[in-house]
């Protein structure tokens, strides 16, 4: 660090983003993308035309993907705020709404206590219970900003719809951030409760069941006077934030709905087919609701766990939090990496038992 640099700054320990290797060539499985390729509907609309019009700023309130969001959800577009990432969205909502503190699990997105440190919002880490589930009761009342991944980053476990709005209810006077990033794999949408309430706000992305991590574009929808909170913060330091071509992608992604839900359905099937494989490979493995599971091998730890597949070309993620340390987190991939996988650890389990 420089000797400029704040006492904030120097004390902060930024989000650790998942590999990206360029080294070699893996099956990788370690940062929640979607193993199918992006809308050929999507790709198709990067046109001349677009591509001749980068000189000049893209529009700033993104009103045809803005449009195209409203209509699928069924919500008006003065409920919806285009970000570059939800990562964005969130930030907006922990600088808008988080001056009284905020309060979120234990063992969830990372980046949740990066940005309140980041913003200076004092944060209370509450813990999950011990099956990792996520206690309703303890995010009653609670007189500061609620965060909630739901299905739960890292665990993949859903709270239910019901649990949500009775959650929502007994903070009348305060926000609740629902953070959807792997919502449509799963059986929870809270956006139809933002039609009924004030003080909620739903964060999603492109990034996982739309295949477009690398576009980076979020949304938030909620009330109109929060989504005008929000786009204050935004127009604030960073008005064009969503760039022309990605623009155009997500607005293509989201209006072709057969193949979204054929993807989707698709990595639902895997899911079930990796939790059984691994499971008759004598492991632990979470309910999830997500695009992967978190699983915990009876006879290997983690990390060597984590550091045995790199070696075999197999890239997951593996935690350094204590509770779930001795858990590798698997992306749902394509069947024939899931199979390659389920084969590699099996080979790793004999080896180690000899």
């Amino acid at each position: 660090m420089s000797r400029f640099a704040s006492d904030l700054i120097n004390g902060i320990a930024p989000y650790v983003p998942g590999e990206q290797p360029k080294d070699k060539r893996y099956i990788k499985l370690n940062t929640n993308e979607n193993p199918y390729y992006t809308s050929k509907k999507a790709v198709k609309s990067i046109t001349e035309d677009v591509l001749n019009s980068l000189n000049r700023y893209s529009d700033p309130e993104c009103t045809q993907l803005t449009a195209a969001i409203a209509k699928f959800y069924n919500v008006n577009p003065e409920n919806v705020l285009v970000t570059n990432g939800s990562d964005e969205a969130l930030s907006f909502a922990f600088y808008a709404y988080g001056k009284r503190g905020v309060c979120y699990p234990d063992i969830t997105y990372g980046f949740y206590s990066v940005i309140a440190i980041l913003f200076e919002r004092k944060a209370e880490i509450i813990p999950l219970n011990s099956d990792f589930t996520v206690r309703e009761t303890d995010y009653y009342n609670k007189g500061k900003t609620v965060v909630i991944a739901n299905p739960n980053a890292q665990t993949g476990l859903e709270l239910p719809l019901e649990a949500i709005e009775r959650i929502v209810k007994t903070n009348p006077e305060n926000i609740v951030v629902i953070d959807q990033a792997y919502a449509d794999f799963g059986d929870c949408n809270a956006i139809e409760l933002t039609k009924k309430y004030g003080n909620l706000v739903v964060v999603n992305t492109f990034s996982k069941s739309r295949s477009l991590a690398g576009a980076r574009v979020g949304y938030a929808i909620a009330d109109e006077n929060l989504i005008t909170d929000l786009k204050k913060v935004k127009n604030s330091f960073h008005p064009y934030n969503v760039n022309s071509i990605s623009a155009a992608l997500a607005t293509k992604a989201i209006e072709d709905k057969e193949y979204f839900y054929q993807s989707v359905e698709k990595v639902k099937r895997t899911r079930s087919a990796l939790t059984e494989g691994l499971k008759a490979l004598n492991f632990t493995v979470l309910p999830s609701a997500a695009n992967f599971v978190m699983a915990k091998c009876a006879d290997i730890d983690g990390e060597e766990l984590y550091r045995l597949l790199k070696e075999n070309g197999v890239l997951v993620r593996h935690f350094k939090d204590e509770r779930i340390r001795d858990f590798i987190r698997i992306t749902v991939g394509t069947d024939d990496e899931t199979n390659k996988l389920l084969q590699i650890l099996s080979k790793i389990i004999k080896e180690k038992r000899l």
